[in-house]
């Protein structure tokens, strides 16, 4: 096989980690835990610092969970949630989604959240999931569409924003518009049993809105999405100090509104 990389363009940035510890598997993962029951035994491919993977682990115990990322530190979290919870039955690994280091049929359900969207090959990447899933498992996974955000009140700079981004996650070898994509990712790997849906996250709250807004006001300055955007040339440290400020405009609307819709496949494999 050729040598695959992964560049996760959002970094690990405390702004971007705020974000992710903040996920649950109620609000990320809805449409695979009817699928889920005590025994199973589940790998979580990008768990991050942990709130889905800990969720994930209280539902299918005494079933194993099995958290993967490519990042140690990142693990270093997802333990710490672990063991907050008093969770016994997760154990960490290091891993890149091309290339499992698991035997064909370890698992019962292979999940990855918000994963596809980074890797060089999505492709490629659902057949190595497949393959360390059991005949008759499930494979599952759930990513957003950057194309499809809505927010009101428009505000030019975050349509400056969303175009940056798109373009910084594609030079980096990603594709920000996975979430149309994943049923066609799926059939191209060799799923005939797929299940196709499609879920929002929506902001509109005050406290939504000053979580999301803040965060991201952050995170366009200070992650590595930021130094790429400036590396590459689609923002200037000034432009981006003006989406930063948008951010923090939109947050403070009390109309504000945005919607995040995701494409969501569950695969028999």
């Amino acid at each position: 096989m050729n040598d695959v990389s992964v560049k996760y363009t959002h970094g690990h940035h405390e702004s971007v980690l705020r974000s992710h510890q903040r996920r649950t598997a109620q609000d990320s993962a809805a449409y695979l835990l009817p699928h889920l029951k005590s025994g199973l035994s589940v790998l979580d491919i990008g768990c991050g610092p942990g709130s889905i993977t800990a969720d994930l682990a209280e539902r299918v115990a005494p079933g194993a969970v099995t958290a993967v990322d490519q990042v140690a530190d990142v693990l270093d979290m997802a333990r710490a949630e672990a063991q907050r919870r008093n969770l016994s039955n997760v154990s960490f690994a290091t891993a890149d989604v091309h290339r499992l280091d698991f035997s064909d049929g370890t698992f019962d359900v292979v999940h990855a959240h918000q994963v596809l969207q980074h890797v060089a090959d999505p492709v490629r990447a659902l057949r190595e999931m497949r393959r360390v899933c059991r005949p008759g498992g499930v494979v599952a996974a759930r990513d957003a569409d950057y194309a499809g955000f809505i927010w009101f009140p428009r505000l030019a700079a975050l349509d400056a924003w969303r175009d940056a981004y798109q373009q910084a996650a594609r030079a980096n070898g990603g594709e920000p518009d996975a979430g149309r994509r994943l049923l066609s990712w799926a059939l191209e790997a060799g799923f005939d049993d797929i299940t196709p849906t499609g879920s929002l996250w929506c902001y509109a709250t005050p406290a939504d809105r000053e979580w999301w807004g803040g965060m991201w006001a952050d995170r366009i300055l200070h992650s590595a999405i930021a130094r790429d955007i400036v590396r590459l040339g689609l923002a200037t440290a000034a432009q981006l100090e003006e989406i930063s400020a948008a951010w923090r405009d939109w947050a403070a609307a009390p109309d504000g509104w945005l919607a995040i819709p995701h494409g969501e496949i569950l695969c028999r494999a």
